[in-house]
């Protein structure tokens, strides 16, 4: 049998699979072409085109027709391949010159079972409780955490979902990273909430419901923003949100604009005056309350302290979707009427100023490891120059947040890198593109594989591919 009919070892990476002519990898990514390991897809450059008004233009070298390169361009991890574990330089190392500079770019896709995704979903609904297990296809892959101004986080991933349960629970999370960091859409579950369809730079649907906007505010936030308003078109406002509930009659913005008592109760925790706490439970109701009612959270009217017979009531949520008007009758009960023309506008500049409700997806990952060896033979030295700035992080070209303290752990939004940057590896873990720019003198300095640099005309001279070592299967004794 000859060598070109024989399996190859491809060792991208630990799983060092045994490749068929013809086929690929566990990954998908690798191939055995013609008796070489060969990385599938092309290599993904960007340049910032004159001709698109200075907009990132992402090209595959593979298919790159213009002749020359503009002279801007930057090879990035994309389809560049990978070393791992970097016992050896990373797949591509560039050398350019950048207005006079000499620079390195360092490129390769790395592969993280250190890793996740934070995700921000925009939304008045309440989710779930805090720490509750966020599920995917009934697997554990997540927790809710904190709730920030108008929004609900999750955390999914990480090394715990990825290799410290059950091959499932790992497949699954995988999966669901990978579908995240990509753009497309996924299904949440969350013990003891909601069901939530998440797709980063779109609307979450929540039990089958599309969200449309954000809240503007708490409710006390809004008094403070809309008071003046009300003032001489209603006598009283009740803003209703599961956080903070605000009363405009108490409210110190009322008070400053001489809104007299009207006798209100509320059912709450009172906070300051006009803010109330835990008015409801959550839920999917008013201001993200379990309220369909909102005349539930209202005690007795007092008329010694300003209720009288034909005071007027607004009752609005922090969205401005949900909203009442009453009027006081003989016995200070209210009674729901038609919503005075006046105070529609007021309930549209509610609505008007609340933001569009979208998912927000960041990739976060530690980039630690036998990576760093791949750039430089000393590896703590490159986690130094990335803390000090001296070495510039990018994930498929897109600049990323790195976080203060030991290691380089980054995060990026993945909207802003190019379709299909992310991969994974039947670790299982996910695979990312990273790349690390500095100047060559710097880059030399910490230990850098200096017989390893090429420069862009010898890169798509060999076609931007990345060959890895080719070990035949060993024949059978």
């Amino acid at each position: 049998m000859t060598e070109a009919t024989e399996k190859i070892r491809c060792d991208a990476c630990p799983v060092m699979c045994y490749i068929a002519p013809g086929q690929t990898g566990a990954c998908d990514r690798y191939a055995n072409i013609d008796g070489r390991i060969l990385r599938t897809d092309p290599v993904v450059m960007l340049s910032r085109s004159l001709e698109t008004g200075g907009g990132i233009v992402p090209f595959a070298l593979r298919d790159w027709q213009g002749d020359p390169f503009p002279s801007d361009t930057m090879v990035t991890g994309i389809g560049s391949g990978t070393t791992y574990p970097d016992y050896k330089p990373a797949p591509f190392i560039i050398a350019s010159t950048i207005d006079g500079a000499d620079m390195v770019t360092v490129v390769t896709e790395a592969i993280f079972s250190y890793c996740g995704v934070k995700v921000k979903i925009d939304t008045d609904r309440h989710l779930g409780p805090e720490g509750a297990i966020v599920r995917a296809e009934g697997q554990a892959v997540g927790h809710v955490t904190t709730a920030e101004y108008g929004s609900q986080m999750l955390s999914l991933g990480g090394v715990a979902h990825l290799t410290g349960g059950s091959k499932a629970e790992g497949r699954v999370t995988c999966e669901t990273l990978l579908a995240l960091c990509n753009a497309k859409a996924v299904t949440l579950t969350i013990d003891g909430g909601s069901a939530v369809t998440v797709q980063a730079g779109r609307a979450p649907i929540v039990d089958g419901r599309p969200e449309h906007r954000m809240r503007v505010g708490c409710g006390s936030a809004t008094i403070g923003m809309f008071a003046s308003q009300w003032a001489g078109l209603v006598d009283e406002v009740v803003v209703v949100d599961d956080h903070i509930t605000g009363v405009v009659s108490e409210h110190q913005a009322g008070k400053v604009l001489g809104w007299q008592p009207t006798g209100i109760r509320i059912k709450g925790h009172r906070s300051t005056p006009g803010r109330y706490f835990r008015v409801s439970e959550p839920g999917l109701g008013w201001g993200g309350t379990r309220l369909t009612d909102p005349l539930e959270i209202l005690g007795p009217w007092e008329a010694r302290r300003g209720a009288r017979p034909g005071l007027s009531l607004l009752m609005v949520s922090t969205t401005g979707e949900e909203y009442g008007y009453y009027v006081l009758d003989q016995a200070l009960i209210p009674q729901k009427q038609p919503l005075p023309e006046a105070l529609q506008a007021t309930v549209a500049l509610i609505d008007q100023n609340c933001e569009p409700s979208l998912c927000t997806v960041l990739f976060m990952g530690g980039a630690g490891g036998s990576l760093r060896a791949g750039v430089t033979r000393n590896p703590v030295l490159l986690t130094r120059a990335v803390q000090s700035g001296g070495a510039r992080l990018t994930v498929g070209g897109v600049a990323c947040y790195v976080w203060p303290g030991g290691g380089i752990t980054f995060m990026v939004d993945v909207l802003r890198c190019p379709p299909g940057a992310f991969g994974s590896v039947p670790t299982p873990a996910l695979v990312a593109p990273l790349e690390f720019t500095l100047h060559l003198a710097d880059y030399l300095a910490l230990g850098g594989h200096h017989d390893a640099i090429r420069d862009l005309a010898q890169v798509r001279q060999e076609g931007g591919q990345y060959q890895t070592q080719a070990v035949l299967r060993p024949s059978p004794p």
